[in-house]
């Protein structure tokens, strides 16, 4: 990532995929960029870029945080879009994200993106425009949404709490499993090839 179009390519690409604000110290840090004003330099470049009308997204930023977003001129061909995909049934994805929310929550966006293996920031656009699912912040890590299913979503499935969902204790307990097996092999020693 040596030239400034990489490094702005990479700025780029990270507030594309980490999809909602992210500070200016995560992206210093994430990117290895030295100090604030480079960072402030590689932004305003990007800014410029997506000023371009071939473009569909703009940058919003304060001192602290930065994130993309889409123009307002396609306000209306997204609000069709959204229309569309609430009066169509779950996808087979959404049902997956909805179910490890229900069962996992309240679970972070990286967290659910790991265990599917996959991006997952328009299928939780989409359940939480749908009323399934809701965020808050980590009370933790306060940069960090957390994701649990909403009480509508509860009533709907006629359970209290979720605790009893159908097999709700075989679930957790899978994960637990799974997320030891993960942590033995992060501490395996890496074998040499030589």
């Amino acid at each position: 990532m040596d030239t400034e179009e990489n490094k702005i390519a990479a700025l780029e690409a990270l507030l594309f995929i980490h999809g909602e604000p992210l500070t200016f110290k995560k992206i210093q840090s994430v990117l290895g960029i030295e100090t604030r004003e480079e960072l402030d330099a590689l932004v305003l470049h990007l800014a410029e870029q997506l000023v371009s009308d071939e473009r569909g997204l703009q940058l919003i930023s304060d001192r602290e945080k930065i994130q993309l977003a889409t123009k307002p001129a396609f306000n209306s061909i997204l609000e069709a879009f959204v229309k569309e995909e609430i009066s169509e049934e779950l996808s087979p994805a959404s049902v997956e994200a909805l179910s490890i929310i229900s069962y996992l929550g309240p679970i972070s966006r990286a967290k659910l993106e790991y265990l599917r293996g996959v991006n997952s920031s328009v299928i939780l656009r989409s359940l939480m425009i749908r009323g399934l699912v809701e965020r808050f912040p980590d009370p933790e890590h306060p940069s960090i949404f957390l994701y649990r299913p909403t009480f509508d979503l509860m009533k709907h499935l006629g359970v209290q709490e979720k605790e009893a969902l159908p097999e709700y204790e075989k679930f957790r307990d899978l994960l637990k499993v799974f997320e030891a097996g993960t942590a033995e092999v992060e501490k395996a020693p890496v074998e040499s090839k030589n």
